[in-house]
């Protein structure tokens, strides 16, 4: 029957879907499975749906909490999880029915901490093709010293937003031991790369870690509302507080110096704030989004990543924008920014 595994679902504000991720994980081919539905105080039907799979069926616990945010509601569900292997998987999401049974096979076959699998954008608006992602690792299973082969890329490998270590962990199937260990350093205060500081820090205490290569079992669904995204005058801070907790995850766990690393992850997503600010920034007047762009170029964090960042493989545009930034050069950021949405995604599209 195989070692238990606990599927986490925190679940706020997804009605209308919810049905869709739930029946996907009683769906699946492995058999000894538990799902716990955290609902994180939502304010709709989902506290009664959720109750409701649990009257029906025997292998499904209800939780409910106060809302306080992603990271809260998977500890949460991890806190009333029972088996020995944890899953998780996002509400407005779904998996196909191998996925589990797959991802054990892997974990058992290589006597891995954590296994991991790709994920699938599916798109609301069917004119955006489905697309991919999954980790950039060459090979399908590091044991012990094979791990520090990733430790120099595992973060950032000279690219923009070149993580070979994918981040999300819906993907992905944990030991429960690993998740337990690490749960006081995952803290509850990020709300941008909250997958990253978990992977990350579960990744460094595994002794083995492997992957499916090829293999694209979990359905991220992009709705309208994602698609067109939100204007968010608090990214940089945001990104600023993923990068304190990554380095103090990297110090706590010393084995390994991924300041570097780091330090490049935050560029390139300080770069997607500033394009952030000027595609998606609305409510401010012209001069006001550029003055805002110039302040974040001249961010103390902002400017460390950009005159001390080691990334060697960046494309031409990529460098020209980190030229723009450097010298607070915000017309032109504005410029290259419109330009680039304008001609990719249409005159109309707010898509980033």
């Amino acid at each position: 029957m195989g070692e238990k595994i606990s599927v986490i679902v925190p679940v706020y504000r997804v009605e209308k879907v919810l049905a869709r991720c739930v029946d996907s994980i009683l769906a699946q081919t492995y058999e000894n499975i538990e799902i716990i539905l955290v609902d994180d105080g939502s304010p709709d039907g989902c506290p009664a749906l959720c109750d409701d799979y649990a009257a029906r069926y025997s292998n499904i616990r209800s939780v409910h909490k106060e809302n306080g945010g992603l990271t809260s509601a998977w500890k949460e569900g991890v806190r009333h999880a029972s088996g020995g292997l944890l899953g998780f998987v996002d509400s407005d999401d779904w998996i196909e029915p191998d996925m589990y049974e797959r991802l054990a096979a892997a974990m058992e076959k290589y006597e891995a901490d954590i296994a991991m699998a790709g994920l699938v954008f599916d798109y609301e608006d069917k004119s955006y093709p489905p697309r991919r992602e999954t980790n950039r690792m060459e090979r399908e299973y590091y044991r012990g010293e094979e791990l520090k082969e990733l430790w120099p890329v595992l973060l950032n490998d000279g690219s923009f937003i070149g993580r070979t270590l994918q981040p999300s962990r819906v993907t992905k199937l944990f030991r429960r031991e690993l998740v337990e260990r690490n749960l006081p350093l995952w803290d509850e205060r990020v709300t941008v790369g909250e997958d990253l500081q978990m992977v990350f820090a579960a990744a460094l205490d595994a002794r083995c870690i492997c992957q499916i290569p090829d293999y694209y079992p979990y359905h991220y669904w992009y709705n309208q509302s994602s698609m067109t995204g939100q204007y968010d005058a608090e990214y940089l801070g945001k990104i600023r507080l993923l990068r304190e907790r990554l380095e103090h995850i990297s110090d706590e766990k010393g084995v390994y110096d991924f300041r570097p690393q780091i330090r490049n992850d935050f560029l390139s997503l300080a770069i997607m704030a500033v394009k952030n600010e000027i595609w998606r920034n609305h409510q401010d007047s012209f001069r006001q989004v550029l003055k805002n762009v110039r302040a974040m170029c001249r961010d103390e964090r902002v400017r460390d990543a950009l005159c001390c960042h080691t990334m060697d493989r960046l494309g031409l545009s990529v460098k020209l924008y980190i030229f723009m930034m450097k010298h607070s050069l915000a017309l032109p950021c504005w410029a290259a920014t419109k330009l680039f949405f304008t001609f990719y995604y249409g005159v109309t599209s707010h898509v980033q």
